[in-house]
């Protein structure tokens, strides 16, 4: 018989033991999940961080994880710029395009203007905001 129980705080490890199982089919299936983190850092002339990018490549397109800015960084191109890198990193590894994700108070106006297109969206519900997903493709040939 099979049992169902809540892991609760044990996140990571459990995590690994999940992607490990999904790793198994994706090999079977032809797809192997090769994953390629990357973290792009951005500090004051003190050494304070001010922001960063964090993602991850995978089966041809990198996800932005995270994009985030003090508030006095906002407004000063350094999201632009953040973003840019992440894009560049993509066209040097052959990757189709970048995706992400934000809610509807934070940044999709931003996003649309560096060239993201909508490409779906969960809705405002039960007092939540709306989540809403970007993506940019990065090859011509790519609808």
């Amino acid at each position: 018989m099979i049992e169902i129980t809540i892991e609760e705080g044990k996140g990571t490890a459990f995590d690994g033991a999940l992607d490990r199982l999904l790793d198994v089919h994706a090999m079977q299936a032809g797809h192997p999940f090769i994953v390629d983190e990357m973290f792009w850092k951005a500090t004051d002339g003190s050494g304070k961080v001010v922001g960063g990018l964090s993602g991850k490549a995978q089966l041809g397109w990198l996800f932005v994880k995270l994009l985030a800015l003090a508030p006095d960084a906002r407004g000063s191109g350094l999201g632009g710029r953040l973003l840019e890198k992440a894009e560049d990193h993509a066209r040097e590894h052959g990757l189709a395009g970048v995706y992400l994700d934000t809610y509807e108070f934070q940044a999709p106006d931003f996003y649309k203007k560096m060239g993201y297109a909508e490409i779906g969206r969960l809705p405002a519900a039960g007092g939540y905001p709306q989540r809403i997903w970007f993506a940019k493709t990065l090859k011509e040939e790519l609808p």
